[in-house]
Formats: C-alpha cells, sequence, structure tokens
C-alpha cells in the first residue's frame, strides 16, 4: 500500500505540475495600414521683370527680355498619362500718359525646359497674349514631376511712340 499511496502521489504531482505550467500562445499578425495622398500642382513666377529698352524710331522694332524663372510643381502623385498645361496672358503695356501697346504686340518664348521626374514636356511658344495661351504643356506623366524655364517676352513696339516707361501684368495659371 505504500508503494500505491507513493505511485499516487507522484503521479498526483506530475499531474498538478502539467496543468500549473503555462499555456503557450499562437503567434497574432495585426495587419497596419497608412495613406500617401497627392499634392498639388502649383507654378510660380518672378514677381518683377526688366525687359529692357530701345530707341524709338519711326518704324518701331522689338524690345525682348527674359522674364524669370517660372516653375511648375506636381506633386499630385498623377496617374500614368496625366498632364497639365501652363499658361499666359498679358495686358497691354500702358504708358503713365499715352497710347498703350496692345498685348496682341506681345509674343512668347519659352526657351529650355530643365525637368525632373516621369514627363514630356512642349514649349507652345504663343504669337499673341491677348487671351490666354498654352505656354508649356507636359504630357505622358507618370507620379510627381516638375518643369522649370526662363522664357522670354518680345513686345513689338510701334514707330512714333511716347517715349516712357510702359508695365504689364504677365499672368501664368496651370491646369
Amino acid at each position: 500500500m505504500k508503494m500505491r499511496a507513493l505511485l499516487l502521489a507522484g503521479v498526483t504531482g506530475v499531474l498538478t505540475f502539467a496543468a500549473a505550467a503555462p499555456a503557450s500562445a499562437a503567434p497574432g499578425d495585426t495587419t497596419a495600414t497608412l495613406a500617401v495622398t497627392g499634392g498639388s500642382l502649383s507654378i510660380s513666377v518672378p514677381t518683377n521683370a526688366d525687359l529692357g529698352s530701345r530707341a524709338n524710331t519711326e518704324n518701331g522694332g522689338t524690345i525682348s527680355g527674359t522674364l524669370g524663372q517660372v516653375q511648375v510643381l506636381d506633386a499630385r502623385s498623377a496617374a500614368a498619362g496625366s498632364s497639365w498645361t501652363a499658361s499666359v496672358i498679358s495686358t497691354t503695356f500702358a504708358p503713365s500718359a499715352g497710347t498703350a501697346i496692345a498685348a496682341s504686340a506681345v509674343s512668347y518664348t519659352a526657351g529650355a525646359i530643365t525637368e525632373t521626374g516621369t514627363s514630356v514636356t512642349t514649349a507652345n511658344n504663343p504669337g499673341n497674349l491677348t487671351g490666354v495661351s498654352a505656354a508649356v504643356t507636359a504630357s505622358a506623366i507618370t507620379g510627381d514631376n516638375s518643369a522649370t524655364w526662363n522664357p522670354t517676352i518680345h513686345v513689338l513696339v510701334p514707330g512714333g511712340f511716347t517715349a516712357t516707361t510702359y508695365t504689364a501684368t504677365i499672368t501664368h495659371s496651370v491646369v
């Protein structure tokens, strides 16, 4: 009987020990997400530009000068094949007194375009800034991109105009 009691005590001890051991848990997975949203499409332009001067003549002539750096930043994370168009328009070149030079006498040459990202940019070089005209377009865009250029503005000054300073507003936009 002593043996049975000892054996029973030993088995009970093993069972108690087995029951007291912690159970192991299966590993757990957590799915974590985050969102990157598209940014904006923007254009930056210089605030002032001096296009130069020329002597007045009976026949007139052209004054050409660079406007300064124009830059389009496209952080929209655009889908493949997206596009944008940078447009330009000019007011008349008005003197403090006298006859203004019409916006139809103002033309625009984009010049060299520096690109980053994936896009195909094209200079449209509008010859008349009376209405909103495409200056530079980008197509075949994939993801973020930018384009920078320094346009030359050409103003055909008619002969016999008043010798003074003429001022216009040249406005760029992008869509």
